[in-house]
């Protein structure tokens, strides 16, 4: 979690530019909707890493956000993807950015880094969702127990459906273009 007078560089998505603050948020909607705070309505958080940003992203942020009314999206750090999967194609902030622009996303947070346990981020963005993806390697149940250990029994945590197609998934479209490069 982000101790007192941390910064943290966030895109200002209204003016194109980025600042440091001690806020872990970002902005991306003015009123009730803005930084987390003072949002009306059931509160969902979606993670992932979204490299490669495709239709099957897409599909499981809108599955989220009909879970609820305001969507918060935590995009892994590039760290933990280098610890985790791999080296990111997409810089952090840019992968930020680019989810934070999908329709039904109200604002777009980087994750902890592989150091900081994930939950740390739970009294920053208070969900009251835990959306996962169809093909998110976590189990309901070892979440929902950590999550009880640590206090947060208010929160439920469900698994989306997936995408039926061909090119849902970074590895499928990745596969593809290899396989039309080799033809």
């Amino acid at each position: 979690m982000l101790k007192h007078g941390q910064s943290v560089t966030r895109f200002h998505s209204s003016t194109g530019r980025s600042s440091s603050s001690t806020s872990v948020l970002s902005r991306r909607r003015e009123g009730p909707k803005a930084g987390g705070r003072d949002v009306s309505g059931k509160r969902v958080m979606a993670v992932g890493v979204f490299d490669l940003l495709h239709a099957g992203h897409l599909h499981y942020l809108e599955q989220a956000k009909a879970l609820g009314d305001h969507l918060t999206v935590v995009v892994a750090h590039d760290d933990t993807v280098r610890a985790r999967k791999h080296d990111p194609v997409t810089p952090m902030t840019l992968r930020r950015r680019l989810v934070e622009g999908l329709k039904p996303v109200d604002e777009a947070v980087v994750g902890n880094p592989p150091d900081v346990p994930i939950f740390d981020i739970l009294p920053s963005v208070r969900p009251d969702v835990i959306a996962l993806g169809y093909d998110q390697e976590h189990a309901e149940r070892s979440i929902r127990t950590r999550l009880d250990a640590l206090g947060h029994q208010g929160i439920a945590v469900t698994r989306v459906e997936g995408l039926s197609g061909d090119l849902d998934g970074t590895r499928k479209i990745i596969a593809r273009i290899l396989e039309r490069g080799a033809a």
